[in-house]
């Protein structure tokens, strides 16, 4: 007999499904079915974490405020963690239109190439400079760019704030203590080019094996934002917290964009509104502890030692043997970026 997370999961694939096929059939008539003339249009939001993850706490809590504030016309439902388990998968979904919403969490540079230039390390500034770029006209040029090449209508922007390595070895307070250790990076080329840029060996790996290869030691950390070591329990695999600020983490979240035009003026204007909150609650959960006091105040009572990197000099390491090769890819938006001011 399946065991609960099986028949949990399978319960879950069968409501995508269910939700899937009646919005295949709208999409091919044109209109409802008559008997479904007044039930609540489905919006299915599939993330590949649960709560409490920063981003699935908002996308949670957005789910039950969209239902309850559209008076019956919709329903919003969020599922993390266990309806669709990649970020690919996920996105896959969304551009398909079986589901309605979603995010490709961290590997949003994988997926939108175009937001690669935001992942260089030390090129955006801090949370101000980042805030400010993306609720603004860079946000609104690249929301145009998706929606063009994709297809999806991009809800918002929020980040998982600037990474930081965890490692079991020893703590990463300067460049060379990189040397020799193999260090977890996501699927995408700018978080390897950015580990062996510092000095340390890259090992691309999807987030779902890693605490397992953490255990086997095929590697001997990674990096996550502070918000997130603690909500993934990172502390199992890892001693040292060490604050280096290296990438800055940003992505978003994206409706189909044939299902956002299918929505009323009305109902539209809600789900911006609410999408805007939910970055704003992303936002605060992040920056909050993304500082030595309170990561030490989140992280020491797990377990993990928690340390100030040599920030400058990692950032001169990251100028000379990474910027170069990324400066002349991306042209203009790099200049953009490297000179904007908040």
């Amino acid at each position: 007999m399946p065991d609960a997370s099986k028949r949990h999961a399978t319960l879950d694939r069968r409501t995508l499904l269910r939700a899937g096929g009646g919005l295949a059939g709208i999409l091919a008539t044109g209109r409802a079915p008559a008997f479904a003339q007044t039930q609540p249009k489905k919006l299915v939001f599939a993330h590949i974490n649960a709560v409490p993850e920063s981003a699935a706490v908002a996308f949670d809590w957005m789910a039950k405020e969209l239902t309850a504030r559209s008076n019956g016309a919709l329903e919003m439902q969020f599922f993390g963690k266990t309806l669709i388990p990649q970020e690919l998968e996920i996105m896959n979904a969304v551009k398909s239109g079986s589901i309605a919403m979603g995010s490709p969490a961290g590997a949003a540079a994988t997926i939108f190439p175009e937001m690669g230039a935001f992942l260089v390390p030390y090129l955006v500034k801090d949370y101000a400079t980042a805030y400010a770029m993306f609720n603004g006209k860079i946000g609104d040029k690249l929301s145009k760019q998706i929606e063009d090449n994709y297809k999806l209508k991009v809800l918002c922007y929020f980040d998982y704030g600037f990474r930081h390595f965890w490692t079991s070895k020893k703590p990463i307070v300067e460049p060379r203590d990189l040397r020799g250790l193999k260090i977890r990076v996501q699927q995408s080329k700018i978080f390897g080019d950015t580990i062996n840029g510092l000095g340390g060996n890259a090992v691309p790996m999807a987030y779902g094996e890693v605490v397992t290869a953490a255990k086997q030691g095929v590697i001997d950390g990674g990096d996550l934002p502070i918000v997130n070591m603690k909500a993934l329990k990172i502390y199992e695999v890892s001693k040292y917290a060490s604050l280096t600020y290296h990438n800055y983490g940003p992505t978003n979240a994206v409706m189909n964009l044939d299902i956002w035009n299918g929505l009323t003026p009305d109902q539209q204007k809600l789900v911006l509104e609410l999408s805007r909150a939910a970055q704003e609650k992303i936002r605060q959960q992040t920056e909050s502890v993304d500082n030595y006091a309170q990561a030490k105040a989140l992280l020491e009572p797990v377990g993990m030692t928690v340390v100030e990197a040599n920030v400058d000099q990692f950032r001169k390491v990251a100028q000379q043997k990474i910027w170069p090769a990324y400066k002349s890819q991306y042209g203009a938006l790099w200049d953009e970026i490297e000179g904007f001011k908040a």
